[in-house]
């Protein structure tokens, strides 16, 4: 059976159940408390690094964010999306002379004659990968273990076993971000948070989201704390003057962070004044970050990506040495209206991660700080008629100094939607949906290594990892990418 793993019925695991069993008042701080006592990190940081997770809500359309270039597959990817085979944009396809500003030149040209270029929206993510700055990891997704279309096909799930409710939106978001469907409570993220806690001043401070709640940050005992793109979150009772008076604030304070003899109102409290103290921590922090880099207004992307920056500019204020950061853009669910709204979705995110890099590299971490980009899940390649519907693979961008960047990394799929036993048309599951090549879990390993995590940790970070890589036979799906230097 590949989904039970007794290496990992472990205190990690009891830790997650006990969270997960007991009422959320109770054993949830027991919980991190215990953890508190114990599981020491993989590794003790001396230096900083972090990642941000980049993630696209709705499922983004690869075939149009990373354009098959060259001229025979430009021609199938034309004919397939609606444009009629030639060069010229029609249905959902781009036009070829749209593409030649952004096109991608590898240090390492592709087999085949392959070729590829970006959105005509994304000139700055497009500026990245040929100054060596990022690189494009192509046909990732959700795998449990790897699969050819046949073992797909195949009624041997024991054997052969798919990521859990493919296609489905929540689902695969959660799985993307945790291995599991929508419910689960820990994500692979808040799992590296787990093992980086002893190296930060503040634990609380190691796992941060800018976009609100997402299970991908949340650990057995690293928690997700949330910010918005203004900074810390206060508790208007305790920042503000109550009904115009300040003796009531005061008081309201007092009242809210007193101990108590009684458990619950006591852990209550306990939290309560972590809230407040980490609010004037984050503030205080913040007052000393002042960014030159310019971000683009009116782009919600940019806005949380710059609070990240000025979140890593106060890393010494706020005694952090590993840090996890997760932001998000929404309205991906392109089945309609793809070629008039994705060039703006593909201009905020080129534009934000651009701006992100340059202001890493203001801050001088840029060879410290790694961005990557998540969606739920790939399109189909061929036309609904105003759009493309539910995937599988992707391509996906990796952007930082570390970033061993111009370059493609992972197996470029055929351009083709046909269902026959050609060589062609194994890596696809019908109407041009992408059987990935390369997993999540190897994606999220290759990051997780560079950030720290040691080799006999990664299992209880990514739970799959273990059916991938030479010790379970398959070399051929390494567990290191290798485009992290």
């Amino acid at each position: 059976m590949h989904l039970l793993q007794p290496e990992l019925h472990t205190r990690r695991a009891f830790l997650r159940r006990s969270t997960q069993l007991g009422l959320a008042g109770t054993a949830l701080p027991f919980a991190l408390n215990l953890a508190a006592m114990g599981e020491a990190a993989a590794f003790t940081a001396t230096d900083y690094k972090a990642l941000v997770c980049v993630f696209l809500y709705g499922g983004n359309d690869y075939a149009n964010t990373v354009v098959t270039y060259d001229d025979p597959s430009y021609t199938r990817y034309n004919t397939i999306r609606g444009g009629g085979g030639g060069q010229s944009a029609g249905g959902i396809a781009l036009g070829k002379a749209a593409l030649a500003a952004t096109l991608l030149n590898p240090t390492e040209p592709l087999p085949g004659g392959r070729q590829y270029a970006l959105h005509p929206s994304m000139p700055g993510l497009t500026g990245l990968f040929n100054s060596g700055k990022a690189a494009v990891q192509l046909n990732v997704g959700p795998l449990v273990v790897p699969l050819t279309r046949a073992q797909y096909n195949s009624s041997d799930r024991a054997t052969y076993p798919l990521p859990p409710k493919l296609f489905s939106h929540n689902d695969q978001q959660s799985v993307w971000q945790s291995s599991s469907p929508e419910g689960s409570t820990v994500g692979w993220g808040g799992n590296m948070g787990d093992l980086a806690l002893s190296s930060n001043g503040n634990s609380l401070f190691t796992c941060i989201s800018v976009t609100g709640n997402a299970v991908f940050l949340s650990g057995d005992s690293a928690l997700q704390y949330q910010v918005s793109t203004n900074g810390a979150v206060s508790i208007n009772g305790v920042k503000n003057s109550v009904y115009g008076s300040t003796a009531v604030r005061a008081a309201l304070t007092s009242l809210i962070q007193q101990p108590s003899s009684q458990t619950l109102e006591n852990e209550y409290t306990r939290v309560t004044a972590r809230a407040i103290a980490a609010e004037g921590q984050i503030t205080s922090g913040l007052a000393g970050v002042t960014l030159a880099t310019p971000f683009p207004s009116g782009n919600s992307l940019s806005d949380q990506m710059k609070m990240v920056a000025r979140l890593i500019g106060a890393r010494s204020t706020l005694g952090s040495k590993r840090q996890v950061f997760m932001v998000s853009l929404g309205g991906f669910d392109l089945h309609d209206n793809l070629i008039a709204q994705q060039p703006v979705l593909m201009q905020r995110v080129s534009e934000a991660m651009t701006a992100f890099y340059n202001a890493t590299v203001e801050l001088g971490v840029a060879d410290k700080v790694t961005a990557f980009t998540a969606s739920d899940f790939g399109r189909t390649l061929s036309s609904n008629g105003d759009g493309s519907d539910h995937g599988w693979g992707s391509h996906h961008l990796m952007v930082g100094g570390a970033v061993k960047g111009k370059a493609f990394y992972g197996s470029a799929p055929p351009v083709s939607i046909t269902n026959t036993a050609a060589p062609e048309d194994q890596w696809h599951v019908g109407q041009g949906r992408l059987l990935p090549t390369t997993s999540v879990d190897q994606y999220a390993a290759t990051l997780a290594k560079w950030f720290g995590v040691a080799d006999s940790e990664l299992t209880g970070v990514l739970p799959n990892i273990s059916h991938f890589g030479a010790a379970a036979g398959r070399a051929d799906y390494p567990v290191n990418l290798g485009f992290m230097a």
